[in-house]
């Protein structure tokens, strides 16, 4: 059972880790495969009579362009990013169309089914996939605040002048299907009024140029709710057009055209589900955060501040310097714990490695009087266990070489290469005899340098001469 849950998570990786560009591709030759099926198999039947059937359909893809739209909507309170706005308004409207009209056109029993009840909802669809096509357009650019104020209004006020130009008019409209669809699909019959099969046509040609700009946006921004906006909008496009080819979006007649839109709308909703996702993970990770750096505070106000009291008050009250030196060294190292796990608690792991060494080599140094220099290649990268080892190097070799070698000067050093990413803490102190050092105790921090060098996995090379200094350099 947990190696089949195993493949599972790592199939579910795999497909995750799709680039946008091929998910959307792949949306457009599923919808390519399909009409293609359908038009070169001309005695497939394929022409379903159920109204309840497209009513369900026409349900499910309405809440599920209602759901998107609201998650839409809380993205860009956050960002106040146009492209959000735009498309949260965009599905709204499609989910008029879809749901909201059924029962407002029920209040006009004299209008005609082939008038109306076509035309409106065919105008909201239309303005629909002209938002979503500005949305795709929008790119980056941020909404105003004049404009943000008018975001709920947009799309109910299109609604009311939509019925409010075609309800007193209706029975001077012309009927928008001059027939039922066929019960099979051996043929396109490409039939309707012409500002019906143009609204089509356009509406697959908004989608169509959507789904690929949306895909360049999901690749550049690392969006995942984009990523399954593209190949779900590559299958509205293709849903458009086998509409010109069989019109039964306004029927009680299933054909290809319906099974492409619901498409669509499941991809929609995959979205959703990683939009969710990516929002409570975020969530987490910034309580998380906060409550790192409440820690932080806590030990900063609390455990430094007395063991800096006891390190003064050792410094001036003891008599023996044995023991005064004890205390000193004790309260330095117990100091050093404190400072790094507020460092390491206080900061975020997006900070680049070379900066968060250079802080703590600082700390450091500034403590004991040093002067730092640094030399920081800003790309070099290390997972969190490994930025821990790193810092605790850092501070163990720059301490060694203030207190114990009595350096004026230290440079760190953080580059990358072809041999890997390497670290090093330089000094001009005195130096001292390595393996002297590692035979007679555990002075200098040694071995726990090297433990902590190992598990990285890494290196530790430690060169130094008498009079001529010290460098610590670890490989990984």
């Amino acid at each position: 059972m947990g190696s089949a849950g195993t493949a599972r998570r790592r199939r579910g990786h795999v497909f995750q880790a799709l680039p946008s560009g091929v998910l959307t591709a792949g949306g457009w030759g599923v919808g390519l495969v399909v009409t293609a099926f359908i038009l070169g198999t001309p005695y497939l039947v394929f022409g379903y009579h159920s109204p309840s059937l497209h009513l369900v359909l026409d349900t499910v893809d309405g809440c599920v362009a209602l759901l998107l739209a609201y998650l839409l909507h809380g993205r860009f309170v956050r960002t106040n990013r146009l492209q959000d706005l735009l498309l949260a308004q965009g599905l709204f409207l499609l989910a008029l169309a879809g749901l909201g009209l059924t029962l407002l056109l029920g209040a006009l029993p004299t209008a005609r089914p082939d008038t109306l009840n076509v035309w409106l909802p065919l105008s909201l669809r239309l303005l629909g996939a002209l938002f979503v096509l500005a949305s795709a357009l929008a790119g980056d650019r941020r909404a105003r605040p004049g404009f943000a104020v008018w975001r709920h209004a947009v799309p109910w006020l299109l609604l009311i002048a939509a019925f409010g130009l075609l309800a007193p008019n209706h029975e001077l409209l012309p009927p928008a299907l001059a027939a039922s669809p066929p019960p099979s699909a051996q043929r396109p019959v490409i039939t309707g009024h012409a500002l019906l099969l143009v609204s089509h046509g356009l509406a697959a040609l908004c989608f169509g140029v959507a789904s690929v700009a949306f895909a360049v946006h999901a690749s550049r921004r690392h969006d995942e709710l984009l990523r399954w906006v593209g190949p779900a909008l590559a299958l509205g496009a293709w849903a458009r057009i086998n509409y010109l080819l069989f019109p039964s979006l306004y029927s009680d007649w299933l054909y290809t055209g319906d099974l492409l839109r619901t498409g669509c709308y499941l991809l929609l909703l995959v979205g959703a589900g990683r939009e969710i996702g990516e929002y409570w993970s975020s969530q987490a990770q910034a309580a998380v955060l906060e409550d790192r750096r409440r820690l932080a505070r806590e030990l900063h106000d609390g455990v430094v501040q007395e063991l800096g009291y006891i390190r003064a008050e050792a410094c001036g009250g003891l008599r023996d310097p044995g023991t005064a030196d004890r205390i000193l060294a004790s309260a330095d190292r117990a100091l050093d714990e404190a400072r790094g796990a507020i460092d390491a608690l206080g900061h975020s792991v997006d900070e680049p490695l070379g900066a968060m060494l250079q802080r703590a080599a600082r700390q450091v140094s500034e403590r004991h009087g040093g002067r730092l220099e640094t030399e920081l290649d800003l790309s070099v990268t290390a997972d969190a266990e490994q930025r821990h080892a790193l810092v605790r190097i850092t501070r163990e070799a720059v301490s060694n070489a203030l207190r114990h070698g009595r350096a004026q000067r230290v440079v760190l050093t953080v580059a990358g290469g072809e041999r890997g990413q390497r670290l090093a803490v330089r000094d001009d102190g005195l130096g001292f005899d390595v393996e002297a050092a590692r035979r007679q105790s555990r002075g200098y921090g040694l071995t726990s340098m090297h433990d902590r060098a190992l598990a990285l996995p890494g290196t530790l090379t430690i060169e130094s001469r008498h009079g001529k200094g010290t460098e610590v350099s670890v490989r990984w």
